[in-house]
């Protein structure tokens, strides 16, 4: 690791918006975090992986992975985040290194291909990420980039996070580094207006960026730049004007926040777009930190007639799903943010949670879970596999929300599963977002498959005799939906044969 990367690293460690940082004294506090990954650390995101996901929502300028292809075919496009203008963040660039790439070097490979993307495409910026097997080897990717950025007058931005460094959440963290070392600040935009603001930590999943994006329209707000989602480089360039940053996501870009808190006094909060109450809540803080920062005092007055008039038709609109969702008990397997934020959103429509994970949370995230759930808050630090099944399968849960990783525990115990991560393709922010995920869920547990699923096979241990399937051993139990499952499939009713 270089000497560079290394003082980056303790840099960010070195972080004011960081519990565990604010915990420690002064010596530790200039150790950084020294502690040595164990082998395996890095499962489910590695810090170059955390870096691409986190900028590659810029759509508009290329993102150029130096290393093997396989590093850019594991990272391209893993995150539904929509685009209402340019596609070319969905082009997967890589350099595609090779065995004499290792041997003699790969800076003339991305130099060459830095020139290529730019005679080609045109775009605003290159994004050049760093790999495991470029850093081992010693490619300099930072004096490539500063010379092709004078060579063909586009700015050529290194993102030095290669995977060995550490987990998702670091290379988030190097990522947003990468955004404030060469990109902030250098644009002026076209003109400002006293409701300029910036969104951070915000990657327009499914295109949620667009259900709360009208709500600040409709109150004269102007988000002059969102980091990343569907965010424009020249926007992200000049985001230094806003007058108040909102960051949705402290976990992944809070290093950004607090910097530029530091450099150009820009205030900042942490919110979210999820449920009624905090949609509310959020659009109340907008408007009075932009009124603190010189805002007309009349922008919280209509604030409020636009939260009256919004709630009102939300309330209306899950009203029809309460009836029907009151009671069901919901498994909450996600992290950061959403660790609280859809607990609010979930007991609004009148469902209880029977626990929710922190495995990815802050010590912020877990107070406010306390605070939204009381003492008996059931917080999950890593369920297995094996305990989700368990829980599911004695009915301790009615409906389990997770990530796509999880999905097949919920299908083996013959429950109900919503994809509540990155993955999804249903948006779930602002009052519009609320309404969908009530529906979806809803939709979810009364869909007919369930009762058709959970039907014994016809055949029992033997073979032969149906009651037999509630005395059969587990690996009988689990097998014995598939006939179900396949004679729905095919629109027959379950024990006739195809």
């Amino acid at each position: 690791m270089s000497a560079s990367l290394k003082a980056k690293i303790a840099e960010v460690f070195d972080e004011p918006g960081c519990d565990k940082n604010q915990g420690k004294n002064e010596k530790e506090r200039k150790k950084g975090c020294t502690k040595q990954l164990s082998p395996g650390a890095a499962a489910g995101g590695c810090a170059f992986d955390g870096a691409k996901i986190a900028l590659q929502p810029i759509v508009d300028a290329a993102h150029l992975v130096h290393g093997p292809i396989a590093c850019e075919g594991n990272s391209w496009d893993n995150r539904h985040a929509a685009s209402s203008g340019s596609t070319l963040y969905r082009t997967g660039f890589t350099t595609d290194i090779n065995e004499l790439d290792v041997v003699y070097g790969g800076e003339k490979r991305l130099f060459r291909s830095v020139r290529e993307i730019i005679e080609k495409y045109d775009p605003p910026a290159v994004f050049v990420y760093q790999t495991c097997v470029t850093a081992l080897i010693g490619d300099d990717i930072e004096a490539v980039c500063k010379r092709a950025s004078e060579k063909f007058g586009k700015p050529v931005i290194p993102v030095n996070s290669p995977g060995f460094a550490g987990p998702k959440n670091l290379g988030n963290k190097l990522g947003g580094e990468a955004i404030l070392d060469y990109v902030i600040g250098t644009r002026e935009p076209e003109y400002t207006t006293p409701y300029d603001i910036n969104i951070i930590g915000e990657y327009n999943l499914s295109g949620e960026l667009w259900q709360t994006k009208p709500l600040l329209d409709a109150l004269g707000i102007r988000v002059l730049s969102c980091i990343s989602g569907d965010g424009r480089y020249n926007e992200i360039a000049s985001s230094h004007r806003a007058k108040v940053n909102m960051m949705v996501c402290s976990k992944s870009m809070i290093n950004i926040a607090t910097k530029m808190q530091q450099r150009y006094g820009i205030p900042y909060f942490e919110g979210s777009f999820y449920g009624i109450g905090d949609m509310s809540d959020t659009l109340r803080q907008i408007a009075k930190l932009l009124v603190q920062q010189g805002a007309p005092k009349d922008l919280i007055g209509r604030t409020e007639c636009l939260i009256q008039a919004e709630e009102a038709r939300a309330w209306a609109r899950i009203a029809r799903f309460r009836d029907r969702l009151e009671g069901k008990r919901v498994l909450l397997i996600t992290g950061g943010v959403k660790s609280w934020s859809v607990v609010a959103a979930l007991q609004e429509a009148g469902l209880e949670i029977v626990g929710t994970s922190v495995k990815k949370s802050t010590k912020e995230d877990k107070e406010k879970i306390k605070e939204i759930m009381g003492d008996d808050a059931h917080m999950i630090d890593d369920m297995t596999p094996r305990e989700m099944y368990s829980m599911l399968r004695d009915a301790k849960a009615d409906i389990m929300l997770s990530g796509g990783r999880s999905q097949f525990v919920a299908l083996k115990a013959r429950m109900p599963w919503l994809d509540i991560n990155q993955e999804r393709h249903h948006p779930y922010g602002g009052y519009e977002g609320i309404v969908e995920l009530v529906r979806e869920i809803d939709r979810a547990i009364y869909n007919p498959v369930w009762q058709q699923v959970r039907i014994p096979a016809p055949w029992g241990e033997d073979g032969q005799t149906p009651g037999a399937f509630a005395s059969a051993s587990p690996v009988v139990q689990a097998a014995a939906p598939v006939a179900g499952v396949h004679a729905w499939a095919m629109g027959l009713e379950p024990g006739v044969a195809a």
